[in-house]
């Protein structure tokens, strides 16, 4: 019998607790920091949510296998995400709820603002997701 610590366990673990950070965080801009998320956040926002609870129950089941329906909410969340930063670094388009998504609320660091640290997450996890398939592939 092998460990409950496995590499695909450690995998969907780090990724769950990637997606629970980015979630923690956006309500945190918005439920303490009164940040009013734009419409492009909101599509984040319905890509990183579901990530909790999907990557959380592959966690218990060790059941990697669930790079399926985690991908794609990653991978759509990570392209809205870099269409929203690149808006915000050129100012080319807008957004209509909660004002203008080129608007630069919050930046950690002077560097990464809301949209980057949601690319970030979404980027990080379809990483750590594809190279875990891979590598347990072998």
């Amino acid at each position: 019998m092998g460990s409950p610590f496995t590499n695909s366990r450690v995998i969907l673990a780090v990724c769950a607790a990637i997606a629970t950070i980015a979630t923690a965080g956006s309500l945190y801009f918005s439920e303490v920091m009164n940040l009013y998320p734009c419409e492009l956040c909101w599509f984040q926002r319905i890509a990183m949510y579901p990530l909790v609870i999907i990557l959380s129950i592959a966690v218990y089941e060790n059941r990697l296998g669930v790079w399926r329906s985690a991908l794609p909410f990653s991978v759509g969340g990570g392209l809205i995400a870099a269409y929203h930063s690149y808006i915000q670094r050129t100012s080319s388009a807008t957004c209509s709820v909660g004002g203008g998504c080129e608007n630069v609320q919050f930046e950690l660091f002077g560097l990464l603002s809301i949209p980057n640290l949601a690319l970030l997450a979404f980027a990080m996890i379809t990483v750590i997701l594809a190279v875990g398939v891979v590598t347990d592939r072998d």
